[in-house]
């Protein structure tokens, strides 16, 4: 995943293979957000014009999942649990303490169920999800995600 700008024969790769059907929306907004990380302006133009939709419900679509980012993500994606269990036991001491600590490298996101509610309050950093995550255990885990991307 980068920030940088989205080709249009990488959209068309990918549109071509949902075989451009306009039903394959999300699927193809999937794909574009699990290569690229994020959909730009012009990739929603493009959609809708390979899809034969309009931009509103690209747009639409865009904006109704949280997955679907509009802005190119930081190096690390952080998610925090908003769910019921991971509220009582914490999160949002954590998200608090997230977002004070995180920085520029950072993208922090709410996610509402990780799955792993016995082991409240849980995130997910960089596709890896962890549970009963202290202020000072997130602070070791971003620590070692950091280490391990340089």
């Amino acid at each position: 995943m980068s920030g940088k700008m989205i080709d249009s024969q990488s959209v068309e790769a990918i549109v071509g293979r949902f075989e451009a059907k306009p039903e394959m929306l999300v699927q193809i907004l999937v794909a574009i957000v699990n290569e690229h990380g994020w959909v730009s302006d012009g990739v929603i133009r493009q959609l809708a014009d390979l899809l034969n939709l309009s931009r509103a419900d690209v747009h639409g679509v865009v904006e109704y999942y949280h997955d679907f980012r509009t802005e190119p993500p930081a190096r690390h994606i952080v998610k925090v649990c908003q769910a019921e269990a991971c509220q009582s036991m914490g999160s949002r001491q954590l998200v608090a303490h997230a977002e004070d600590a995180s920085g520029d490298d950072v993208t922090l996101e709410p996610a509402y169920c990780l799955g792993n509610c016995a082991c409240a309050p849980a995130v997910m950093i960089d596709g890896k999800t962890h549970g009963r995550v202290s202020t000072e255990r997130f602070d070791a885990l971003l620590d070692g995600a950091r280490k391990a991307a340089s």
